[in-house]
């Protein structure tokens, strides 16, 4: 156990961090490794050698064997292969040995993971190359190393990649932005994330006895606990003593491994919870909530618990969520989307603000792929998780500063405003300057926005490539439209392009209720799209508005999205695949194998009452068995469907007929056997099923 005061101390021990890098590395190549990280200078081999050397030491000191290049393939997952240190010397010894080729160079197999087509079988090389910005870490015996992971031909076959791009391409235009309006002093910017994890933790060994669970990470049926989230009292409640230990337990660890772990707490459903850390550089975030995810289940074992990370394990309550909280800061110290004392008179704030509105808009479809797959598609749009339209709540005092932007007058700020609870003993505070909207999926908070769209268990990397690239799309056409306007009209031509961005954009403004019927038919007329699924948003991915803004700031290659379209789909069907299998063998097996029992005992039951009581007794057993057989016959027959439709999907060779079929007809027919099959279990009782029900699982910790 971490004792609190040596906390400082022992956070970030394992991390090969820039204080362990100041303290070992030569002068000279700890400036060499900045300039590197900092201005994306090439690292010279020299360099290399003297960091791996030290970085090898380090690790062994630190109790590290074996080094490992850490990556993050189209799998959503990460991937690492572990090689030794030791090297064989001529006396039958053994020396450890660690080289700057080794650091910055890995050849994985690229033909086993996803490609999309850009890898036959055959063509098995690829590269992992070492990624200095994310700091390097001991995990397990092992040295991490964070790298990407391209093919023999350089194509991209990661997430990493596109994100490490896709900052460089906002960096370059809000830099050339902000020395036009006059900050000569500030050569770079960065985007900053962090992002709430949400997740689930159940008995262990209640989860080995789900196979829906196991295969899928959700529960394919499941009759509801006769108490679900409805009392709302478990969302701040107090923290069970198991979980708290679990949650003390994963703090002390990610903070060994330098993730800023900094808020806990029960979330709304029952065994739902939620971790949330400070903020970080998106590429450093992003790798850290890899991690954190992988710890999150590391750790869960320890205790007994088995952590869900699916979007919607458990039907008829919340699913999880990633909440991405986005902003943008510069290397002088200044946050972009902070709108200071007067937000009206801020310029680089409106600007950047303008941009943002404009990406959302211009390219929703992008931004709702982004966080698109067949778990997410169950969470958005249920009442727990925004809707699938993309919309952006800015709040009451931005919305005033918007009209003042429109009809050109100039917005000033009432300042802050008192807030009094009406008892003398309480303190007063000031107010921020917007409320909060849960319902929205894109909220200004402060001084960032709040993505909410993002599932649990999918990598953040994806909405931030399309957030981070439709933002720096947008900062370019404002470019374009001042650069070259004379000093002294700036402002002017400012003002002008701010109105007409906004007019352009404003539709995609929405303060409102976004869970309402009303909001659905309003944003229609809007024009605003609703893609509900993977399938339909992820033809807007080729279309030549998409395929332009990427391959022109050069996030992907034409071949680098043609691959990702294939992948996301093959991954979606695949996906719901697997769980048509899962729930026709737990309905035909492990539920269907309760139900014959039951029944068995009932006749047995309801024959001997006759006998004893004659032949108006057994009313209760004789009701029950008749519901029990005409669920188990619609049933049935739901499972003959579901196995005859499952048949012609596996059939079907074109990757978007195949996902869409999979996605109006197979998820129809799961849902149609699910159904009869809760209307079942609910008859049964607990001791006859072959699998833990919801009550149990969410209610019972062991």
């Amino acid at each position: 156990m971490i004792d609190a005061e040596k906390l400082t101390e022992e956070f970030g021990c394992l991390v090969f961090n820039d204080k362990v890098m100041k303290d070992r590395l030569p002068k000279d190549i700890y400036k060499a490794v900045h300039k590197t990280i900092e201005k994306g200078t090439h690292l010279e081999l020299d360099v290399a050698n003297c960091v791996a050397a030290v970085m090898k030491e380090w690790a062994v000191e630190n109790g590290a064997t074996h080094f490992t290049h850490w990556f993050q393939p189209m799998t959503g997952l990460t991937a690492e292969k572990h090689d030794s240190f030791i090297s064989p010397t001529e006396d039958g010894k053994v020396i450890m040995e660690f080289s700057g080729k080794e650091l910055v160079k890995g050849e994985p197999d690229a033909s086993s993971f996803p490609s999309g087509g850009l890898r036959a079988t055959f063509e098995a090389r690829g590269y992992t190359a070492w990624d200095p910005s994310s700091p390097a870490f001991i995990k397990d015996g092992s040295l991490y190393i964070p790298t990407a992971f391209c093919s023999y031909g350089g194509e991209a076959l990661d997430k990493k990649t596109p994100l490490l791009r896709s900052m460089e391409a906002l960096s370059r235009e809000a830099v050339k932005m902000l020395k036009l309006l006059g900050y000569a002093d500030v050569n770079r910017v960065s985007t900053t994330i962090g992002s709430e994890q949400e997740y689930f933790l159940i008995d262990k060994e209640d989860y080995k006895l789900r196979k829906d669970l196991l295969f899928t990470g959700r529960t394919l049926l499941g009759a509801p606990a006769t108490k679900g989230q409805e009392m709302e009292d478990h969302y701040f409640g107090v923290i069970k003593p198991k979980v708290s230990a679990y949650m003390h337990d994963l703090d002390e660890e990610l903070w060994k491994l330098g993730i800023p772990a900094k808020t806990k707490h029960n979330e709304v459903a029952p065994s739902q919870h939620e971790l949330a850390p400070v903020f970080e550089t998106a590429n450093i975030a992003v790798d850290h909530n890899q991690l954190t995810m992988e710890v999150m289940k590391k750790v869960a074992d320890k205790h007994n618990f088995a952590c869900l990370l699916h979007e919607k394990p458990f039907e008829g309550i919340n699913g999880s969520g990633k909440h991405n909280n986005w902003s943008v800061c510069t290397d002088t110290g200044m946050n972009l989307l902070d709108p200071g004392k007067n937000p009206g008179e801020n310029t680089p704030f409106l600007v950047f603000l303008m941009a943002v509105i404009a990406a959302v808009d211009e390219y929703a479809p992008l931004l709702r792929l982004s966080v698109a797959s067949a778990g997410n598609d169950h969470r958005l749009g249920g009442n727990e998780a925004p809707p699938a339209i993309i919309s952006i709540f800015v709040g009451d005092e931005l919305s005033e500063v918007l009209k003042g932007v429109e009809e050109g007058n100039a917005y000033h700020s009432k300042g802050k405003v008192q807030m009094g609870m009406g008892a003398e003993v309480l303190p007063h505070f000031t107010k921020d300057n917007t409320d909060r909207n849960r319902t929205s999926p894109f909220a200004f908070t402060g001084n960032k926005f709040e993505f909410r769209m993002p599932g649990s268990a999918v990598s953040v990397a994806n909405a931030n490539i399309v957030l981070n690239t439709a933002v720096a799309e947008e900062i370019a056409k404002i470019y374009a439209k001042l650069e070259g306007v004379e000093k002294d009209k700036l402002n002017e031509k400012i003002a002008e392009v701010l109105k007409e961005t906004l007019v352009a954009h404003k539709r995609v403004l929405f303060n409102g209720n976004g869970y309402t019927d009303e909001w659905v038919e309003e944003a229609a007329k809007r024009g605003l799209p609703n893609l509900k699924s993977l399938p339909d948003a992820l033809p807007y991915f080729k279309e030549k508005e998409s395929v332009d803004l990427f391959t022109k700031h050069g996030i992907f290659t034409k071949e680098e999205i043609d691959s990702r379209y294939e992948i996301l789909l093959e991954n979606y069907s695949k996906s719901i695949h697997i769980e048509s299998l899962t729930l026709q063998e737990m309905a035909k097996k492990d539920l269907m194998e309760g139900l014959i029992a039951y029944q068995s005992d009932l006749l047995e039951e309801a024959t001997g009452k006759k006998a004893l009581l004659g032949e108006k007794s057994a009313t209760f057993e004789i009701e029950t068995l008749k519901a029990i057989d005409e669920a188990q016959g619609k049933m049935s027959e739901a499972i003959k469907k579901l196995a005859a439709d499952t048949t012609v999907a596996e059939g079907k060779t074109e990757v978007l007929d195949q996902a869409s079929y999979y996605q109006k007809t197979i998820l129809a027919d799961m849902d149609e056997v699910r159904k009869y099959a809760d209307a079942a279990e609910a008859l049964v009782p607990d001791s006859y099923l072959g699998y833990p029900t919801y009550g149990q699982m969410l209610f019972s910790l062991r």
